[in-house]
């Protein structure tokens, strides 16, 4: 459906367009979407040259009078996978790239990599403590990224790195009560309610594995770190026999406490808040096996949970911290999955 003055390069599909079908119709699940449906006589929704559908007018608002897309830099297929981290002192993008196999010793790897956004250059870093990184995310001066983790001697954990030479790298967690976590996927931290900020410590720069390594400028003092644990690293053949269920969990870095605090999934992955913090949300990307097998009965969902923190005067609630509840679907994905996400700030979306 094409809307009257629309802005160039977007087309407006309501519901009602396609709630109704012809009765023999076919699209791939993963692959594609509603304007791929082919009936017998070939698409059913034609298209427009647009790289913008609004399913709603309000999506309008978010646009703006002249939304274009911008490619920022090219490379071999899975060279921009996850993370995307802004790193404001050197005007960079730190992203990771997807899994990488040698051909001669088939070791499985990740690229990690820094894209100067006014000169548009790219650079690859290697960072020891990070080979095979995933999802990142700010951690005061620092980007804290996911490792997956390898064979025996190399724990999934979180490592902060510092994005300014000489790229010091410092381990914050890297293990559930003595149980090795799965393959750690994304992260994100989140700061206290203002009302505490004045009450609260110094953060404790890291765990004690690194305890001779670099100082770490964490993020605000109370901040707590929620990360997801799928087991993609075992279905991709590079992490052994999963030791703990596919969960989601808050570090506080102050205590060294680690906490579940959502289970239930089978492919946790993505983890945003909203921008007032009350929200918490969490991918299911079970559609996409680690082994590439695609399943269409299986999650590819987003769900939203209430933050709770607990009362100041509470016992031990700094150490506490926070809890999810009220557990329900945000929104499922018709197409693809919702791997990683991330919740606007400017525009209140996600």
């Amino acid at each position: 459906m094409e809307g009257q003055g629309l802005p160039d390069g977007v087309q407006l599909l309501l519901p009602a367009a396609h709630a109704v079908l012809p009765s023999t119709f076919e699209r791939h699940a993963f692959k594609e979407g509603i304007l791929n449906t082919r009936s017998t006589h070939g698409l059913i929704i034609l298209p427009r040259a647009s790289p913008f559908v609004a399913s709603h007018p309000s999506f309008l608002k978010v646009l703006g009078p002249a939304p274009s897309v911008k490619v920022l830099a090219t490379g071999e297929a899975g060279f921009a996978h996850e993370a995307g981290v802004w790193v404001d002192k050197t005007e960079e993008v730190w992203f990771t790239s997807n899994l990488r196999k040698d051909p001669t010793s088939a070791e499985v790897s990740v690229d990690i990599s820094k894209l100067h956004v006014p000169s548009g250059r790219v650079t690859n870093v290697t960072i020891g403590l990070v080979k095979r990184g995933n999802g990142a995310c700010p951690y005061g001066d620092y980007i804290l990224f996911c490792e997956q983790g390898g064979g025996p001697g190399q724990p999934s954990s979180l490592v902060a790195v510092n994005p300014l030479d000489p790229l010091d790298a410092l381990v914050v967690l890297n293990n559930f009560h003595g149980r090795a976590f799965n393959s750690l996927n994304d992260v994100i931290v989140l700061p206290p309610p203002l009302t505490r900020v004045h009450n609260q410590q110094s953060p404790t720069p890291g765990a004690k594995v690194a305890s001779s390594g670099p100082t770490c400028h964490g993020p605000l003092p109370g901040s707590t770190i929620w990360f997801t644990d799928p087991p993609y690293g075992f279905e991709q053949g590079f992490r052994d026999s999963c030791q703990l269920p596919p969960q989601v969990y808050v570090f506080e870095p102050r205590s060294g406490a680690v906490r579940v605090v959502a289970d239930g999934f089978e492919h946790p992955n993505g983890i945003a808040f909203s921008p007032d913090s009350s929200t918490c949300y969490i991918t299911d990307t079970s559609h996409i096996h680690g082994s590439g097998h695609l399943d269409p009965t299986l999650q590819s969902t987003i769900y939203a949970y209430d933050v709770i923190w607990p009362l100041e005067h509470e016992l031990d609630a700094g150490v506490a911290g926070p809890s999810l509840r009220n557990r329900r679907i945000f929104a499922f994905a018709d197409s693809g999955v919702p791997d990683g996400n991330k919740h606007g700030t400017l525009i209140g979306r996600m």
